[in-house]
């Protein structure tokens, strides 16, 4: 499996328009795998806004032991989804995109 994800990570590197990758990612996962990756996602988002992990599991409807998986993931000094969250923290700022980023009422209102 190990070769396969090397394969997989190799081939998905080639894919640099974000809308292609979206486009990727939906023909590979159904539906419910891609609401938990993006589910992931927007956990580490907030977490890395300094977003309380209750507030974060509350806004997002889960329990915090998925949360606490994500704060661990951000504390690592090894983690690639800390260090892209940062970069594109910096970018946002730099270009004024300060309204790009999940918070906790956009969480809550996309759960319904």
């Amino acid at each position: 499996m190990n070769e396969a994800l090397a394969r997989f990570a190799e081939a998905a590197t080639c894919v640099t328009d974000p809308r292609e990758l979206e486009k990727l990612l939906s023909e590979l996962l159904t539906p419910a795998e891609l609401h938990d990756l993006v589910l992931r996602w927007e956990l580490l988002e907030l977490l890395r806004q300094g977003i309380s992990q209750r507030k974060v599991a509350e806004a997002l409807g889960i329990s915090l032991c998925k949360i606490t998986r994500g704060a661990k993931i951000l504390k690592r000094p090894d983690s690639i989804a800390a260090r892209i969250l940062a970069n594109a923290k910096r970018r946002d700022r730099k270009e004024g995109n300060a309204g790009n980023h999940v918070t906790v009422e956009s969480a809550r209102k996309a759960r319904g």
